[in-house]
Order: structure tokens, then sequence, then C-alpha cells
């Protein structure tokens, strides 16, 4: 029923490999269209049917996605950074990237501020078309659990007074001027510094991009028993003082103790749910008062960190009190 978004779903993440790699002859029209088993008129249309862009045009946004990133994180002289990621020269890209991104390369090197990024798109995911997980394989694998003490940071972010998970988040976000999940996800993509930042490609944890759920007797009384807000964002430094483009806000974490509840790598497609549900259980039967703490709930501004990146972990980093 979803064939053809699996396949442009499998084409999307294999552009993303080839950019990274360089392989410009992977990345012709000719060779995308062979990928879907298509003519490249065929292949076009459907791609724009489901991106809502044309396929073009999309790819050549991710690979001025990847070369920003390289152009603000490097020394690397910008005619090398322009010939990796396709462009005949640095006049090229230099006119290609001041059109998207409203600035030259040179200058965003020397003053780097938040723009919008390509992120990849997610034409198919089973859960969002409701087909669960595919459930041939089981994780054997156990839930860590451990305490942190995780440094005063500051906390770069979106949030939502009303929504009830990932889904509803981002849902309730459309209506929001610019707070949509492609904006905000592309301007968090932009920002330099993020503390959890491992260079990965995805709009996700391996970017430095997570959900977070902040205490505040003004939030959404949840499924744990308690007033929260939801909130997506990244972690960035104490004496971060960069630009905070709307319709961010920035706050300050204090210092502060946590227990994490961590998962190992397991499949999205085939194990997401089971390893939810292993995770969710042991914040459940966790023993606080055993381990002399409780969990905060009622300090306002204190954090609940969820880290999502399936090749690493599935972890809920979680706010707790010592007992006196």
């Amino acid at each position: 029923m979803y064939e053809w978004q699996q396949l442009i779903q499998a084409v999307v993440n294999e552009m993303d490999e080839a950019i990274m790699r360089h392989d410009d002859q992977a990345l012709t029209l000719q060779a995308l269209a062979a990928r879907l088993h298509y003519s490249e008129f065929h292949a076009t249309r459907k791609f724009r049917e489901m991106a809502g862009m044309p396929l073009r045009t999309y790819l050549h946004q991710r690979r001025l996605a990847f070369a920003l990133k390289e152009v603000r994180d490097s020394r690397r002289p910008l005619l090398d950074i322009a010939l990796d990621y396709g462009f005949s020269g640095q006049e090229s890209f230099t006119r290609a990237f001041k059109a998207l991104y409203g600035v030259t390369p040179g200058t965003y090197r020397r003053e780097p501020k938040p723009v919008v990024l390509r992120t990849r798109i997610h034409p198919f995911d089973r859960y969002i078309f409701g087909m669960g997980e595919i459930g041939m394989i089981k994780s054997e694998e156990g839930v860590k659990t451990y305490f942190v003490t995780i440094p005063a940071h500051k906390y770069l972010h979106v949030r939502n007074y009303e929504s009830n998970g990932y889904w509803d988040f981002w849902e309730k976000q459309k209506d929001v001027p610019g707070g949509d999940c492609a904006t905000v996800c592309g301007l968090l993509d932009s920002i330099p510094g993020k503390l959890d930042d491992n260079g990965g490609a995805e709009s996700d944890g391996m970017a430095g991009q997570i959900m977070a759920y902040i205490n505040d007797p003004r939030g959404r009384l949840c499924a744990w028993g308690y007033p929260r807000i939801e909130s997506y964002g990244v972690r960035l430094p104490a004496d971060y003082d960069g630009a905070v483009p709307a319709p961010l806000e920035l706050m300050d974490v204090p210092e502060g103790e946590y227990v994490v509840f961590e998962h190992g790598p397991f499949d999205y497609e085939q194990e997401c749910r089971t390893v939810e549900d292993k995770v969710e259980t042991a914040m459940r039967e966790f023993d606080y008062a055993a381990n002399g703490c409780v969990l905060d709930t009622a300090t306002p501004g204190r954090m609940t960190y969820f880290y999502f990146v399936p090749g690493q972990y599935f972890k809920y980093i979680r706010p707790i009190r010592r007992e006196k």
C-alpha cells in the first residue's frame, strides 16, 4: 500500500549518503530515476507529489545544507567545499549559497547566524501510517539505569503547552508561524556548538536535537501524573551568547542530578515500540526511595530529556532530588 513512500524514503536516505561521500554520479537524475525503476519524468513527478517540491530543488538544498555546516565548522578553502558538493566552482557556489541563505559563504564563516537548513524529508514512517513495528526481531537487551550530574547549560527550543507526545507536538506546531517541524529543525541544525551534536545528518539526537519536558504548573497534565511543557531543542554551553531567532526561546538550566534510563541500539522498524515499552516499564518500576532520592516533578524549570537515536540508544534523563 505504501510501496512508493517506502521506495522514495530509501532513495532520500541514499541521497544523503551520496552527498556525504561526494558521489556526484549517484546523484544524477538518471541514477535516481533508475533506483526508483521509472523514467526520469515519472520519477520526478512522483517525488514532487510526496515531497511537495521538485527532486532537483530538494537535492540542491540538501547539498547546500551539508556545505553550510562545513563552511561553519571547518577552515577548508571554500573552493574545495564547493567542488565537494557538486558546484562547478566557488562563484556558482557563492551565488547559490547567497540566494538560499541571504549571505555569502565567506561572510557566513566570519559571522555565523541561524538560517533554515533543508532537513531530510520523511515520506514514509510505518508508525505514522499506523502500521506498528514489523516484530520480526525482539531486542534481548535490557535497560541500564545510572545517575549523572549534568553541568549548567542553556537550552534553545520551541515549546508547546497543549501537546501530548512527539507526533502531537509537531501537529500542533503547524499552527505556530515559523514553528513547524521543518523550519524549527532547519534552524536548530544551523546552530553551532550544540553539546550533543555528533555530526548526524538526521534532525535527531545525533545532530544534537532532542525532546525535553519542562516542569511547569501551566503545562498539560501528562501520563506521568504531573504538569509539564513539551519542547524540542538543543543544549548549548552555559556561555552561549548567539542569536535567538523567533520562534525559539533560550533558557538557563542549572547544574543538577539526574537518573538515566537507557536502552542500547535497536532496529527502528522492527522493535521501536518494544524498546519504548521496556524503558517505560523500567521508569515506572524504579525504586527512587531505595536509591535515596525522589523524582523531581515539583521544581519549576527542571527538565526531563529524551534522546532517540535508533543506531545508538533510546533514553530518558529524568531530574531527581536527594532526600535529606
